[in-house]
């Protein structure tokens, strides 16, 4: 990376990922960061062969050249255009990189690390896991209400549906939602 980083003159991409990696309020992923990287290098390859762009442009060209996005008609459209424009597009493709390159040169190379998580962060983490958990379990749960009601299986009126997991201390006795909980930190036996 630091090759390419050299290469593509993407002076500040380097200290930009790292920062963005150890940032502890909003930290971005390795895979995002992979993304990023390589919609630069593609952003530095077209400057250099004098494509004009709109910087919107350049994530979707990425994902047209990744083939996440598009058919494969509009996907080859975009390589020839490149092609027509003197971009050696196999080796500008072949230069991206992986979240795993990405971690190597920043963990090898800069030395960075993660911070380590306060309590609250962690506790932070776990409740957005632990909700997106419920919301999914009511997602499904709805789903398979709706399947059985268009199948004249289940007759059900108006209705919505509620999920929530709640916490049981077993020493105190004390009842939490398990939001609740992890916001205060603790339970009554404190």
């Amino acid at each position: 990376m630091p090759r390419l980083l050299e290469k593509y003159e993407l002076d500040g991409l380097g200290d930009e990922l790292e920062a963005r990696w150890t940032d502890p309020e909003e930290r971005t992923g390795l895979r995002t960061l992979a993304d990023r990287f390589n919609e630069r290098l593609l952003e530095a390859a077209l400057e250099s062969a004098n494509v004009e762009l709109l910087t919107e442009d350049v994530g979707h060209l990425y994902a047209l050249l990744t083939e996440e996005t598009g058919s494969r008609g509009e996907q080859l459209q975009a390589r020839r255009r490149l092609e027509r424009a003197d971009v050696d597009v196999e080796a500008l493709t072949d230069e991206f990189v992986s979240y795993g390159a990405i971690r190597t040169y920043l963990t090898a190379y800069r030395d960075a690390s993660l911070p380590e998580p306060t309590p609250e962060d962690a506790r932070r983490r776990e409740r957005r896991a632990i909700e997106r958990l419920r919301q999914r379990t009511v997602a499904v749960t709805e789903s398979k209400l709706d399947r059985l009601s268009e199948a004249d299986r289940l007759e059900v009126g108006s209705h919505r549906v509620l999920a929530t997991v709640q916490v049981v201390c077993e020493e105190c006795h004390a009842q939490y939602d398990v939001s609740k909980l992890l916001e205060n930190g603790a339970c009554d036996c404190d």
